[in-house]
């Protein structure tokens, strides 16, 4: 289909490194991408942040990149 392109996603990463919620921060123009890029974001294991040594629920910006070869 010739599509790639890359999307930049907004991941709350909670305290226990899972996915809580993942939104669409930059679009890669196609849907199709766009949703394979969260469903597998939403699969991965994060090392949480930790704010004075201690696990802390926080946002990260997620870039996923779909690239041709």
């Amino acid at each position: 289909m010739g599509e790639q392109g890359k999307v930049v996603l907004r991941v709350l990463i909670g305290t226990d490194g899972l996915p809580q919620k993942v939104e669409i921060s930059k679009s890669s123009g196609f849907d199709r991408l766009d949703r394979q890029a969260q469903e597998a974001v939403m699969r991965w294991r994060f090392v949480p942040g930790k704010r004075n040594g201690v696990a802390e629920t926080m946002w990260n910006l997620v870039p996923v990149n779909f690239v041709l070869e």
